[in-house]
């Protein structure tokens, strides 16, 4: 059962990524540029975006994609703070194959205003608006169920491998539209709806909410007490998440007794959880950051490089490749460490320089290109993995809650609703930078990197006593 929640989690969230990527590809087949593709054919205008599509035909075209971005990206960032309270009081079963079913059709209606022949800007923005409300559905919804299913334990390196799904959403999403973007761009779109519709019925008929709904044991979101043999616990005794569990939970000893249903926590008291404002501060920047590159990059590679568009969508798939490697390896550190706030403040310090070397010598060569792709990859997105992945599935079963799961899904929608209000800010300050040109762009992000990462100090303080703590212990010393 556990490896059937994290394949159909992991295929759910996937193609909610894989229906979000078109947009970034489509993007330089809107308006490209047209004096590549010869003579224009219209007698009736000597234009240079007679191959461009109206609206998005003008010089602010940059600024109406930055609306397309925002319309999307701020609907999404106003719906998780709502979802997450509906995720704890409805199915998750229901709410996500429903949230999905819906996302494949509004997908699919962006794709379909290529083939009804639509130019007016508020289509595709109302497509956009609805598109991101109904998406909200998805990440509270996967997280609650892999925290129902797994605890503490690994947790950091099992979520780091699973939350691959985002990186993998993002390349099969590149390559998919880059498949038609030449062709019929519509197409881009309304291939990734269908993929989502499906894959949503599936989890309707096959996902399993919790382990009890199969008389199976609840896991253990809280180690056992021992301090001696188990050092993380005395660790986190001192860190901000407390994941320590210095007292057993008896109940999950003996699931079947009966018990009263615990009510879900309030937005009020999921804020009051240690951690959750500091970390969901933190991934407002690391998001910002995260996003630009996934509705950016491909123009960026086109205007810099000079690519074609689907060569540019697949480069900017990279990336993503090293956004896999990150997420695991910030799991795997932060698991052995104990420290999931110093794993992402280390990553962000390094990712700051990384981007200014990307946006200098990135494009001297292929090779050199697909190097800093990665690495920025790694680097960018595995804070914004483990935040969104262990941190949140921690913050959600904090021993704060006497053993209440049902904070597990606004825990999380707080986090990454927060962090969306950033993956709204950044795609648009880029389109309103960028024709100022890339550079301001890339000091943008390099400032939010910085930003996010001095907003974790405090929590890495306490992190570094717990460790101190831990060291004078095994030391003989009295800490008082």
């Amino acid at each position: 059962y556990r490896g059937l929640t994290l394949v159909l989690t992991f295929l759910s969230y996937a193609s909610y990524h894989l229906s979000r990527k078109p947009i970034s590809i489509v993007k330089s087949q809107l308006h490209p540029n047209c004096s590549t593709l010869g003579p224009n054919p219209r007698n009736d205008s000597n234009s240079t975006t007679w191959c461009s599509w109206a609206p998005f035909d003008g010089d602010n075209y940059k600024e109406l994609f930055g609306a397309l971005d925002n319309a999307f990206l701020v609907a999404y960032a106003i719906g998780m703070f709502i979802s997450g309270i509906f995720g704890e009081r409805l199915p998750l079963r229901y709410y996500l194959s429903g949230g999905m079913v819906l996302s494949g059709l509004f997908t699919s209606l962006f794709g379909l205003g290529y083939f009804w022949d639509i130019h007016v800007l508020w289509y595709f923005i109302v497509v956009q608006v609805c598109n991101g409300l109904v998406q909200t559905t998805g990440w509270p919804a996967v997280v609650a169920c892999i925290g129902n299913w797994f605890g503490k334990g690994k947790r950091g390196l099992i979520m780091g491998i699973w939350n691959s799904h985002t990186s993998v959403g993002n390349i099969l999403g590149s390559l998919i539209a880059g498949a038609w973007v030449s062709s019929a761009w519509g197409m881009s779109f309304v291939v990734p709806g269908i993929v989502i519709t499906t894959v949503g019925i599936i989890c309707f008929f096959f996902l399993v909410e919790y382990p009890e709904d199969v008389d199976c044991s609840p896991p253990l979101h809280h180690v056992m007490t021992t301090s001696e043999k188990d050092p993380e616990a005395v660790t986190s005794n001192e860190g901000p998440l407390s994941l320590s569990g210095q007292s057993s939970v008896d109940h999950f000893n003996s699931p079947k007794e009966p018990a009263e249903e615990p009510e879900a926590i309030s937005f009020l008291g999921a804020l009051r959880i240690p951690g959750v404002v500091e970390f969901s501060l933190c991934l407002l920047f690391a998001k910002l950051v995260s996003y630009t590159f996934l509705y950016w990059l491909p123009l960026y590679i086109v205007n810099v490089a000079h690519f074609g568009a689907k060569e540019a969508g697949d480069l900017s798939t990279l990336f993503d490749v090293g956004g896999i490697l990150g997420g695991i390896f910030a799991g795997l550190i932060s698991d052995y460490s104990g420290g999931r706030a110093t794993t992402c403040c280390v990553m962000l310090v390094v990712a700051a320089p990384m981007l200014f070397l990307y946006n200098h010598v990135g494009q001297n060569g292929i090779g050199t290109s697909i190097a800093m792709l990665i690495i920025c990859g790694a680097l960018v997105n595995g804070p914004y993995a483990l935040i969104t992945t262990a941190v949140s599935a921690d913050l959600g079963t904090h021993e704060s809650l006497k053993g209440n799961a049902k904070a597990l899904s606004t825990v999380t929608a707080i986090i990454d609703g927060t962090g969306s209000v950033g993956a709204a800010l950044g795609p648009l300050l880029a389109g309103l930078i960028s024709p100022m040109g890339w550079n301001n762009v890339f000091y943008m992000l390099i400032a939010a990197d910085v930003l996010a990462c001095l907003l974790l100090a405090r929590v890495v303080v306490k992190e570094a006593r717990g460790w101190c703590g831990y060291m004078a212990r095994q030391r003989g010393y009295v800490v008082t």
